[in-house]
């Protein structure tokens, strides 16, 4: 019998030899950049609209516009309830006497691994893990593959262990590259800068009562953490889809279509309780850290990780139930 650690090994280099990965790590390097310098406009736009660099003078302007706008009676419920959390977190800021933005390398790193878990995270991953198996169809090895010394589910659980190590890989990847590149315009200062975490939203007051301070590396652990598990979903997810759809060009049709709709009902679902129930809405973990308002009232940190766990289980006992049992040769 052929060991596990063989059978991984095996696995790791065929995604290497692809060469995803790499233009993965190159895609990141054309588009951290460009957002690197996007917040720096921003910077420089606000300090000569305001005249200084104060960001307490910045967050005063910030819940203005947020008041005025509440005034207005065309503002969606929806948005309403936004602009009231977004006005009642800023002032907490103001009160604790904490910059919300800090400018440097980790608080950029950490907002942008905040913007690309939703999406361009699971897209990342949807690329790597969504033709492990279906690709076997599609070059022949598959029937070479389940004659090998190796029972089926050794084979299975050692495509599993590849597609999350590429997930690891991928998420440290993208942090290091965010905070290397944005460090060169913002300093690589900011690890034991304070930030407030422990929001809770109940309709439209911000709970503040479990709010507390926590350092940015820290915090920033936090944020990675529940993106890898965020992202680890979605590769077993695709993974599935690749056990059950034989074409690999289908296969990532399907993941990006259900990644596509879910941001679509991030923005929609408030309306409709019972898309909370879908794993696309419940992507978005690492918002609960600052206290954002949910895409559904009610959702909770636990109930998203509740979700996205249910739909992982679910996902690894069906591929395995089909491909332990499928006719491989015909």
């Amino acid at each position: 019998m052929i060991s596990m650690t063989a059978l991984v090994r095996n696995e790791v280099l065929k995604i290497w030899k692809k060469k995803r990965f790499l233009v993965l790590v190159l895609i990141m390097l054309a588009i951290v950049p460009l957002f690197t310098y996007a917040q720096y406009r921003v910077a420089q736009n606000l300090k000569e609209q305001f005249g200084t660099t104060d960001w307490r003078v910045t967050v005063e302007q910030r819940i203005k516009d947020y008041s005025n706008r509440l005034s207005s009676p065309r503002v969606t419920e929806e948005f309403r309830r936004w602009l009231q959390v977004e006005i009642q977190r800023l002032e907490y800021h103001l009160d604790a006497g904490i910059d919300p933005e800090s400018p440097n390398g980790v608080t950029f790193t950490r907002e942008f691994m905040k913007n690309a878990v939703h999406l361009m995270l699971p897209l990342m991953v949807m690329v790597i893990a969504s033709d492990l198996v279906s690709s076997e169809h599609a070059l022949g090895t598959i029937k070479l593959l389940v004659t090998r010394p190796a029972r089926r589910w050794q084979v299975l659980t050692a495509k599993y262990a590849a597609m999350l190590l590429y997930t690891s890989l991928i998420v440290v990847t993208l942090g290091a590259i965010c905070y290397a590149v944005s460090g060169l315009v913002f300093g690589y200062g900011g690890w034991k800068a304070p930030v407030l975490t422990g929001f809770t939203v109940e309709g439209s007051v911000v709970d503040l009562s479990a709010v507390r301070i926590v350092e940015q590396w820290r915090f920033l652990w936090m944020e990675f953490g529940l993106a890898w598990f965020s992202a680890a979903v979605v590769g077993c997810i695709a993974l599935m889809v690749s056990v059950l759809i034989r074409s690999t060009a289908a296969g990532m049709g399907v993941m990006l279509a259900a990644l596509i709709a879910g941001t679509i009902l991030t923005n929609m679902a408030s309306s409709w309780e019972s898309a909370k129930y879908f794993f696309m809405v419940n992507l978005q973990t690492i918002a609960y850290l600052s206290g954002e308002l949910p895409p559904v009232p009610g959702m909770t940190l636990p109930f998203s990780l509740g979700v996205l766990g249910v739909t992982a289980a679910a996902s690894v006992v069906v591929s395995y139930a089909v491909f332990t049992r499928k006719d491989i040769f015909h």
